[in-house]
């Protein structure tokens, strides 16, 4: 095929089928509404309810707004495209979007590292957790982890950016995947490849993974010291939604990375970068409702004084 500068990309979508497109389009669009609506009450929570004016629920409130903004930044193109018709995005909204999704990445990465260190506090030097956790820590920490993830993905969108030459103007995807662009260019990615390298595992992947890890074998550690039943289950059960969210997040992204995004696995790499985007903001809400005592009693509480004040 020859090379061409290009001015925009067409987004093929979910499938090469229309049917099964139609499908998975209503599929997805109902999981986003529900990871919306979701992350949306758990924000509505903690600012209305002084008892989740915690930490633990300062950053969970940070982990729901970086949820809402990844699923929308990384799904609003193909909902757009679906109602349209135009399947065409242009060349810088592109690379905004592939920007996005790695910033967004590790916002999550970071702040699910902040909330273990928030444990490790918790757990394991409770006495001193007001005194170290205190609202200057909790504002710093969160400040660093938004700034990681702009500052951090900057070099990656600038390298891509600067790919003008491309073999194709077809994206075999939903979004536009750093890895699919690589492949498709006809530029040099050396420079690309070794930024990748370099940020992708050990800023990206290592670092956060050994910050957030860590700290739970010292959690655990002081956990079997507890003399009683009780008190081990109840100091596991505090961390319990968070160590969740985590493996869950880490495993579906070390699964993303681990299939090879070559034309044979194309489905298949296709299918756990979908559910990375659409399944695993949704892991936040439920998780978090269904596991957290707080959330629900806080949830009880203000559907009940809601359903006072319309009847």
């Amino acid at each position: 095929m020859n090379k061409t500068i290009i001015e925009y990309f067409i987004l093929k979508g979910f499938s090469d089928t229309p049917e099964l497109q139609i499908l998975i389009f209503i599929i997805v669009l109902l999981i986003y509404l529900i990871t919306v609506g979701g992350n949306l009450t758990i924000l509505i929570l903690i600012c209305l309810d002084l008892h989740l004016h915690t930490p633990m629920y300062f950053f969970l409130a940070n982990l729901s707004i970086v949820d809402i903004s990844f699923t929308t930044t990384m799904l609003h193109k193909i909902f757009s495209s679906f109602m349209t018709g135009d399947e065409t995005i242009s060349f810088y909204g592109c690379m905004i979007q592939s920007f996005m999704s790695g910033s967004f990445t590790v916002h999550e990465l970071y702040i699910l590292t902040a909330m273990s260190y928030d444990r490790y506090v918790a757990i394991c030097i409770p006495l001193r957790y007001q005194l170290v956790m205190n609202q200057g820590t909790c504002a710093v920490l969160a400040f660093l982890c938004w700034a990681l993830g702009f500052f951090l993905s900057c070099p990656i969108a600038w390298t891509l950016a600067s790919f003008s030459c491309y073999t194709s103007i077809e994206i075999n995807h939903f979004l536009c995947d750093i890895i699919l662009l690589m492949k498709m260019t006809c530029s040099d990615t050396s420079v690309l490849d070794v930024l990748l390298f370099i940020e992708g595992w050990f800023l990206f992947t290592i670092s956060p993974f050994l910050l957030t890890f860590v700290p739970y074998i010292y959690i655990i550690i002081a956990i079997l010291k507890i003399r009683t039943t009780t008190g081990r289950y109840k100091a596991f059960y505090t961390c319990s939604s968070h160590l969740t969210v985590v493996i869950l997040v880490y495993a579906m992204n070390i699964i993303q990375y681990l299939i090879p995004s070559s034309l044979d696995y194309k489905k298949l790499y296709t299918l756990i970068n979908t559910a990375v985007t659409v399944v695993v903001p949704l892991l936040n809400p439920v998780i978090y409702s269904l596991k957290n005592e707080d959330m629900i009693k806080a949830l009880r509480t203000k559907t009940t004084s809601w359903c006072n004040i319309f009847t």
